[in-house]
């Protein structure tokens, strides 16, 4: 039977009734089992039989009844992502809607659904994941704004949910985390500032419980101890990660007697509100007052261009998506393979705020 042919009955077909798993396999001529390994993204099957496959799905209009899997299988076919949101900071001005974009594209492929629940200011994170857990909304979760000591993740090891961690923390035991390289970015800006003759550098950090935000700390601390540079505790300057939290860092900072040089933003849309404070005091940002700003691509439109970071963010959301399903036995390629633990990796983007000491040379 000619594909254009069956696809033409199966459009007859379906206004009189679904079509079913049993009509997928016929009309390929393939097992049940083999359709349904397909559907699901399972690993054994081949790359053209799961494109034969998903191609008449979708050309016959199949449909899959999915209380009725979810009922035999235990199963949802969804994944969840557990975002915060804050009234400072609206989601677009973040990063995860690029990772929401690669995790959606990564878990399309695999006939796997992505669900997005946000989780707001007012609301406790623990007390939301627990109710979402209680409800079986989705087979597998992941979890974004990691705390420092993180509850969550405590009780998911408990639970036996599988999961997987945007972001590292020192609470639970051994889970799947993927985590941008601050460790990276806060050593390669100090060098950076070291090379051009800034001896006094300050980091803006969050003023939160959120993990990066002490990593990013520590790690300031122990390049300029490297440096044979002293540790200021004073220019270590907890903020809100917001506009609002980069211009409150300016007046902090411009209020200081013995102003640093330069400064590191831990997270990237703090220099627009940093740059807005310093034109309006007359100053000009690589100028007056150095900045090595975190990931923002609205940084980038700042004048002068904001030196900064740049990472594949889709491609993060990807291997968010490989970590969790990893994790997830119905989905797992390899069951025995070590728990995914990862740095992403992060690339300097020069701009032209990161200019040398005034009254400096550079060694």
């Amino acid at each position: 039977m000619a594909i254009s042919r069956a696809y033409s009955s199966g459009a007859v077909e379906k206004r009189i009734r679904p079509v079913n798993i049993r009509d997928l396999a016929r009309h390929l001529d393939v097992s049940i089992g083999t359709v349904s390994r397909a559907l699901n993204g399972k690993s054994d099957v081949n790359a053209e039989t799961r494109r034969r496959v998903l191609e008449a799905a979708d050309a016959l209009g199949y449909s899959p009844n999915q209380s009725g899997r979810s009922l035999r299988q235990g199963t949802t076919g969804m994944v969840a992502l557990m975002l915060p949101t804050t009234r400072a900071m609206p989601l677009a001005d973040t990063i995860f809607m690029q990772v929401l974009e690669g995790l959606r594209a990564f878990l399309g492929e695999r006939s796997l659904d992505l669900m997005v629940l946000l989780c707001g200011p007012e609301e406790n994170a623990y007390a939301y994941l627990r109710r979402v857990v209680a409800r079986r909304i989705a087979d597998g979760l992941i979890i974004a704004d990691t705390q420092r000591i993180d509850p969550r993740i405590d009780f998911l090891l408990e639970s036996r949910i599988p999961f997987v961690a945007f972001g590292r923390s020192t609470s639970g035991g051994s889970h799947p985390w993927i985590d941008l390289d601050f460790e990276y970015a806060a050593e390669f800006a100090i060098d950076r500032f070291v090379a051009t003759g800034h001896r006094r550098v300050a980091v803006a950090t969050t003023a939160d419980e959120i993990n990066y935000g002490y990593i990013f700390a520590d790690a300031y601390r122990s390049a300029l101890t490297w440096h044979g540079m002293p540790v200021d505790p004073d220019l270590v300057l907890p903020v809100e990660n917001s506009e609002a939290g980069g211009y409150a860092l300016g007046q902090r900072i411009l209020a200081m007697a013995d102003r640093p040089t330069a400064v590191v933003l831990v997270n990237g849309v703090m220099a627009t509100g940093l740059y807005r404070l310093l034109v309006e005091r007359g100053l000009e940002p690589g100028r007056d007052l150095s900045i090595i700003s975190f990931l923002e691509e609205r940084g980038l439109l700042l004048s002068p261009k904001v030196t900064c970071f740049r990472s594949d963010v889709p491609g993060l959301g990807a291997r968010l998506g490989e970590a969790l399903l990893a994790a997830m036995p119905a989905h797992a390629a390899h069951p025995e393979a070590p728990v995914i633990q990862e740095l992403w990796p992060l690339q300097l983007v020069p701009g032209e705020s990161d200019g040398k000491s005034v009254g400096e040379t550079e060694p």
